[in-house]
């Protein structure tokens, strides 16, 4: 496992931390060799010393020993306060919590499989997220931006989110891309989305990539560089306000059809593998009459990835094929049990 050194983290620490042991350990000998102290008096003389708390010798010294306690004070006059210092200072910037955060992290990544990776923390990132959470699926956020990366720590430690460059291989591989079952590149820029998904359809064939675009024209390219699906938020946002004003009553209807939390899903996707095994090449009306749970299939996908709205009752269940089932919450839940399908 690749753990983070502590060292970049705790790097001023260390320095300090080291520096007072060495005055520490080179006072104690120093006394114990010029004035024949005790070892816990030297060390107790070189403690008082350093500190400069200003009390009175343990024994009388010669003129040796005030010589060395001289050099002494001089030389590492301010040690003490400022190793407590930069100690307060972490204790309160937090930055202890954020190696230990990222250790933590890179401690789950290890273990992810059929995760999500999403690649910025955008408002469509945190959106992506916000629904990928509400239906109980894991993922892993890569966010260039550090300011982001410790609010989210902070706020929303749950989250699961590493700061790197999601264009950078390396970063891909750190978030277990080889494991992934799909990946939403949320970038900004068009030409950074188009990298993310050429090195990911290197790193893993079968990965399921969607991307955003900004630009109509670069829809073409960042399919042909191997992104299943490219979404233009603009003119999603655009033809969702028009059809507000064509036919308000159906999309009021398409909106309360929540796809949004586990609890009020009333639209679900079941494939193939989700059914009984002795359920292949039986049609979906023999699959209603078994599972009479309310809920309706209105959508079925082909294995070459045809949609048929409203399939016929004598409609096929083939292998690699998926049904789009509506129903009430209850009912739906009512089906998840029945299929044994977890959320």
């Amino acid at each position: 496992m690749n753990i983070l050194p502590s060292f970049k983290y705790f790097k001023e620490l260390y320095y300090a931390s080291f520096f007072l042991i060495i005055v520490l350990v080179g006072g104690t000998l120093g006394y114990v060799f010029i004035e024949d102290f005790t070892w816990m008096d030297a060390f107790y003389m070189t403690v008082i010393t350093v500190s400069t708390v200003g009390f009175g010798e343990v024994e009388p010294m010669g003129p040796e020993g005030r010589l060395f306690t001289s050099f002494l004070i001089i030389t590492t006059f301010g040690t003490f306060a400022y190793t407590i210092s930069t100690i307060t200072r972490y204790l309160m910037s937090g930055q202890y919590r954020i190696y230990f955060k990222t250790y933590q992290v890179m401690n789950q990544l290890e273990h992810l499989k059929d995760h999500v990776i999403l690649c910025g923390f955008g408002r469509n990132g945190r959106q992506a997220a916000k629904t990928l959470d509400a239906h109980n699926q894991n993922f892993v956020v890569i966010e260039s931006s550090s300011e982001i990366v410790n609010r989210v720590h902070a706020e929303q430690p749950e989250i699961v989110i590493i700061q790197g460059d999601a264009t950078d291989e390396t970063t891909l591989h750190k978030v277990g891309i080889d494991r992934a079952k799909a990946l939403i590149t949320t970038l900004p820029k068009d030409a950074d989305n188009l990298f993310v998904v050429l090195s990911s359809r290197e790193l893993n064939k079968t990965l399921n990539i969607i991307t955003r675009a900004s630009d109509d024209r670069s829809e073409s390219k960042l399919k042909i560089a191997g992104a299943n699906n490219v979404i233009l938020p603009d003119n999603v946002g655009g033809s969702h306000m028009a059809t507000l004003v064509l036919t308000p009553d159906l999309m009021e209807f398409l909106d309360h059809i929540s796809l949004m939390g586990r609890d009020e899903s009333t639209l679900v996707e079941v494939r193939f593998n989700n059914l009984p095994s002795d359920f292949e090449h039986k049609t979906i009306m023999e699959l209603e009459k078994r599972y009479q749970t309310g809920a309706r299939i209105i959508g079925f996908k082909t294995p070459e990835n045809l949609i048929i709205v409203n399939p016929e009752p004598d409609t096929e269940l083939v292998e690699k094929s998926k049904l789009f089932v509506l129903g009430n919450p209850d009912q739906i839940k009512r089906l998840k049990v029945a299929l044994k399908i977890d959320d």
